[in-house]
């Protein structure tokens, strides 16, 4: 049998958890359950229900890295040496790939303060599981609370702005720092000859707004990335 250390290196690579505080949300435990199992040196045996219903782990994978590291069926779980009668089982290798595991990334409100020198940090509002290729350390997740976007980007909107990807390809999405209204999403145009950026909305009521292209590194927060919304 398997130490507590490595059952639960294997829970967090199979969850995309990289600390207590994100399992024990992945768990819906509280954390210092997490360190009472550390202590005793044993994984509570409700522990691989819940990652069996929630993500089809295979217990016999989390306890020992023996079999497949998933198990599931068309029409339900089954073990993997015993299918129920007239039952296909799907390939359990599917469910190895990032979008079909999830992460659980946090949302942030778009309201903060801008300044010359750009936002100031996003406040928290909520989490949300995304597809694990979604998430990543230059990924920020922000929740749309305008209508600046509509129809492309509805007010409610789930959008993943990649921090990383700051410089400007034209006609394409960003989210903007913008003085007085905190994260704004904007579609970025070049007008060279008057060396500045044009910020456009979807929206026609909203007016363009714009932006020096010397000011660019300070006020862009990253190309989105992703949108999750509901029509």
């Amino acid at each position: 049998m398997s130490t507590f250390e490595e059952v639960f290196e294997r829970i967090k690579l199979a969850t995309n958890t990289r600390t207590q505080v994100e399992l024990a949300e992945v768990l819906d435990i509280r954390q210092s359950s997490i360190s009472d199992a550390k202590r005793r040196n044993s994984v509570p045996s409700d522990w691989y229900m819940k990652l069996f219903e929630k993500f089809g782990l295979n217990p016999d994978w989390l306890k020992k890295a023996s079999g497949p590291m998933y198990l599931r069926t068309e029409q339900g779980y089954q073990p993997l040496d015993a299918p129920a009668a007239g039952m296909v089982l799907e390939d359990p290798a599917r469910y190895g790939d990032p979008d079909a595991k999830s992460s659980v990334v946090t949302v942030h409100s778009m309201h903060c303060e801008v300044t010359e020198q750009g936002g100031s940090p996003l406040k928290a509002i909520g989490k949300l599981s995304v597809p694990q290729s979604y998430s990543g350390p230059s990924v920020q997740v922000v929740r749309m609370d305008a209508s600046s976007m509509e129809p492309l980007v509805r007010k409610g909107a789930y959008v993943g702005i990649d921090t990383a990807q700051k410089n400007v390809v034209s006609g394409e999405l960003y989210g903007v720092y913008v003085p007085y209204e905190g994260v704004s999403l904007k579609r970025i145009f070049l007008d060279a000859e008057k060396a500045r950026f044009v910020l456009r909305s979807e929206n026609p009521a909203h007016p363009e707004q714009y932006l020096p292209v010397n000011k660019h590194a300070e006020r862009i927060v990253g190309r989105v990335a992703w949108v999750l919304q509901r029509f």
